[in-house]
């Protein structure tokens, strides 16, 4: 029986004895079946088909296609939620249910399937749905196939680039010795698969193996052959990077492929086995001197996989089921790189910011953060009611304050007796009265009953209450109710009088039940404080030390940003000098003109001689402001006329406006600024899931109208930070692919040329994106083979906005007379001065050479590898993996 089939060591009777009533269970007709707390919901994939994810959490939602690109994003909000299990219209729903849609990158017993079809559905109904299922996964295997073989595509276009051949040739042997592992490995998991169905019984098939409806082999492909290409591409100025990804992907891997490792270990020995598996071949296979120089030791790549796994389950735990499996490794296997091989400033920064404010803020807040949001989730009527003083009168209200106040509690007897005196002036003055104690019964009248007043004969001013302790065969009626015939019986403290299992808060939410809601109100900005504190001491303690040191050369970060931004304006450069602050600011040189060289084009001889580079930086800030505040403008004038997809592409064109035309004239600069605007979003969001006071109620309520399905799923509104992050992941990793310059404070800060790849997220997010959604949700009548929300006209559009996005950008690279590197196949290139640089776009002889033989065919590739990319893609977001494709394909073309 293969290993993760097997059930969870330790499963005592009283388990065995809970499954007995899960059974019984189902035979019980509600027709509230969300009044059932969530592990009493029976799921036919967790009866059926025991999880085969690392985190089996995250397989009990359904897998839908990426809410963007030409499936444009649903008005109704309630999209993202997973679809609910099919209702039987006759009959009782039972354990055996069908298969529910959960998307998995493994095969199936065929014997459960059958057996749970034959239950559920009868074999008439069951004959229907094989045939149904039949046609759905033959369109599922060719969607499968396509998305294969585009990758296996992608890595021919790196195996020809020449600046990646080098390390193709040291590493080759390698990599292809783990893919027929893993290839080994895969074949492998079947034959497991049939020897556990022989084990159970005779199979009505010789091979009892289903391909499931929901096939999505993507934790599969994505984790481990992305970041290998990638490496490959930046090989040659990041050192030591390709055997690192590939222990990483190695350990991204699912855990069932690997034999011996069990779906409830945190940790697998046969997994952590594998990954190790480059290292021996790296020692056998290690023939060239050059392979040597510059990797990491041993010991730091064997600790890769228990890394990555730890760091899997922390970022699991943080965003739960906002995040699939494929995006949640690819983002672990993102830092861990970002961790170990960061040398540039920009990715010190980035470094500094994700991993030093992350890990501060879980050791300083973590706690408080989790004890805001239980806080958070208890409702108002469940807080402790405060104590309201009385209007005048006696009534009950009174009654019952004055069987609260201490010295009514002192008063009581043992008989369960309660005497207090209380003056009856007006009875004593108007009507010259004298009264007696009076014995009431509190049992004696009803709660809106009026207490009868005192007799005229009575001898004193004191009435005497007698509450007696009811017995133990009486109960309290139900008050507000329906007159019940007979006497209830005493109620339960477990189920309700229907006879449902009543819910049960958790202790974490239970521990705030004794608060009043004004000491819950105080206890939240209690909270709030010390977070926000906190925040701001990991931020002005934590990271920037660690960024003076490590990424600035020891100037202090305050001081040099001022003269990052500033250090161009007259008055402020006298102000420091003034006051004799150059220690602190470091201010810029200035240039004289017989210094600047011209070399690099016209653009850059205005950006250093006649702006200044200080100026430029601000000019360029002004610039951002105004396109967000006029796109701003038009979101807000469309909300009450346009649909939420509309509203939602107005901030992927604004993406366009901001970064296309100014990407290229500072990039460091702009990497810089998308690495802080990555932090901004993470804290605001983590803000806003906190439910801390002031500031998480106008964030949810100002992004409340442009969420979509995906936001929905978890804790995380992910749609603003993948954006954020498909536009900023090609800049960044081309910085890493390029050479640096530049002098004094500003070393590491300036490029030596620039590369089309730059533009590749914004072209592929601003325009491929927003076309394909807008165009596909309107004209998009032809769908594709495999079906699904993506239409054919939709990908037409995405692949022809990429293309012409592409041209732009290379149209502005010439026109700029920016130097362009070229890898890989002689795209051309050139830099020269700004009278060169606009001669040659004028020469419409060089201008057919070079785009019309040589960069408009793989410009073309591009885009469609792009698109099809796109309309294949249900294992992660779109957004995202989309953008990397095309930086993959532009880079390794040589573009």
């Amino acid at each position: 029986m293969p290993e993760q089939l097997q059930p969870p060591p330790n499963q005592t009777a009283a388990e065995n004895a809970d499954d007995d009533l899960d059974t019984l269970r189902v035979l019980s007709r509600s027709p509230h079946p969300y009044h059932r707390q969530s592990f009493e919901l029976l799921e036919p994939s967790d009866c059926l088909i025991p999880s085969h994810e690392p985190f089996p959490s995250l397989g009990k939602d359904s897998t839908p296609p990426s809410d963007s690109g030409t499936e444009a994003d649903d008005e109704h909000f309630l999209k993202g939620l997973p679809a609910p299990k099919v209702r039987l219209h006759k009959g009782l729903r039972g354990k055996n249910e069908p298969l529910s849609g959960t998307s998995t990158p493994w095969l199936s017993p065929a014997v459960l399937e059958e057996e749970g079809r034959k239950t559920a559905l009868g074999i008439n109904h069951g004959e229907k749905r094989v045939a149904a299922e039949r046609v759905r996964r033959r369109k599922e295997v060719t969607r499968r196939i396509a998305e294969v073989l585009l990758l296996g595509f992608q890595g021919g276009i790196v195996v020809l680039n020449t600046d990646a051949q080098p390390y193709v040739r040291i590493y080759g042997k390698k990599v292809l010795a783990v893919i027929a592992m893993l290839l080994g490995l895969a074949a492998l998991y079947p034959l497991r698969l049939a020897l556990w169905a022989y084990r159970r019984g005779t199979p009505s098939k010789a091979l009892p193996i289903r391909v499931p409806a929901t096939f999505d082999p993507a934790p599969l492909l994505y984790p481990f052959i992305t970041p290998v290409l990638i490496s490959f591409l930046v090989a040659q100025n990041v050192k030591g990077v390709v055997l690192p990804n590939l222990v990483l992907g190695i350990a991204a891997l699912p855990r069932a492929l690997f034999p011996g490792s069990r779906y409830w270990e945190s940790l697998s020995s046969s997994h952590w086995l594998f990954s190790c598996a480059p290292l021996f071949l790296d020692r056998l296979m290690a023939t060239t001197p050059g392979s040597q120089q510059g990797e990491m030791s041993a010991e730091v790549l064997v600790l890769l996989y228990p890394l990555h796994q730890t760091l899997c389950l922390i970022l699991h735990h943080l965003t739960t089921t906002s995040l699939l499996v494929a995006e949640l490794q690819l983002l672990s296997v993102a830092l861990l790189n970002l961790l170990l091989l960061a040398t540039s400033p920009q990715a010190v920064i980035l470094q500094a910011v994700l991993w030093g404010g992350g890990v501060g803020l879980m050791v300083l807040s973590g706690q408080v953060i989790q004890w805001g949001i239980s806080l958070a989730r208890v409702p108002k009527w469940r807080f402790k009611r405060s104590e309201i003083p009385s209007k005048g009168g006696f009534g009950f209200g009174q009654l019952k304050q004055i069987l609260s106040s201490p010295n009514a509690r002192r008063q009581r007897s043992s008989t369960g007796e309660f005497t207090n005196t209380f003056s009856d002036s007006a009875h004593s003055t108007d009507r010259g009265l004298t009264t007696k104690p009076t014995t009431l019964r509190a049992d004696s009248f009803s709660e809106n009953e009026v207490v009868p007043p005192p007799t005229p004969d009575a001898p004193s001013s004191a009435v005497k209450l007698s509450f007696a302790k009811p017995s133990a065969s009486q109960s309290v009626p139900r008050r507000h109710t329906l007159p019940s015939t007979g006497k209830p019986g005493p109620r339960s403290k477990s189920s309700t009088p229907s006879g449902r299992r009543k819910r049960s808060a958790s202790s974490s939410v239970r521990a705030f039940f004794s608060l009043t809601h004004k000491q819950a109100t105080l206890r939240k900005w209690m909270y709030s404080s010390y977070v926000l504190t906190s925040i701001i001491l990991i931020i002005f303690l934590g990271i920037r030390t660690y960024v003076q040191y490590y990424a600035l050369d020891g100037n202090e970060p305050i001081g040099w940003a001022l003269g990052y931004l500033f250090g161009g304006l007259s008055q402020f450069r006298f102000q420091v000098v003034q006051h004799d602050l150059e220690k602190w600011i470091c201010l810029p040189f200035r240039l004289e003109p017989s210094d600047v060289q011209c070399s690099s084009g016209w653009i850059q001889h205005l950006r250093q001689f006649s702006f200044g580079e200080a100026n430029t930086r601000l000019v360029l800030s002004g610039y951002w402001l105004m396109i967000i505040a006029f796109g701003l403008a038009i979101v807000f004038s469309l909300s009450p006329v346009c649909e939420v997809d509309t509203r939602r592409k107005v901030f992927h064109f604004m993406m366009v406006a901001m970064f296309l035309p100014t990407i290229y004239i500072d990039p460091t600069y702009i990497a810089l600024a998308l690495s802080l605007m990555l932090a901004i979003f993470l804290l605001l969001d983590l803000i806003r899931a906190s439910q801390l006071p002031p500031l998480s109620g106008p964030i949810a309520k100002f992004l409340t109208p442009y969420v979509d399905g995906r936001d929905l799923r978890g804790p995380v509104v992910i749609s603003h930070i993948f954006l954020l992050i498909g536009c900023a992941i090609p800049l960044w990793l081309s910085l890493a692919g390029l050479g640096r310059e530049g002098e004094g404070y500003v070393r590491g800060w300036e490029l030596r040329e620039r590369e089309l790849a730059m533009v590749s997220g914004v072209v592929c997010v601003g325009l491929g994106d927003a076309a394909a959604s807008l165009i596909g949700r309107r004209w998009g009548h032809r769908k594709w083979l495999w079906g699904g929300g993506k239409s054919i006209e939709g990908s037409v559009a995405f692949a022809g906005a990429v293309f012409l996005g592409l041209g732009v950008g290379g149209g502005w690279l010439r026109l700029g007379g920016w130097e362009t590197v070229t890898t890989g196949g002689g795209g051309g290139g050139g830099g020269g001065g700004g009278h060169e640089s606009l001669m040659g776009v004028l020469d419409v002889g060089r201008l057919y050479r070079e785009w019309g033989r040589e960069r408009a065919p793989r410009m073309g590739v591009c885009s469609v590898l792009a698109s099809l990319t796109e309309a294949v893609l249900t294992g992660g977001n779109d957004n995202v993996v989309v953008p990397v494709v095309l930086w993959v394909c532009v880079r390794g073309l040589g573009i």
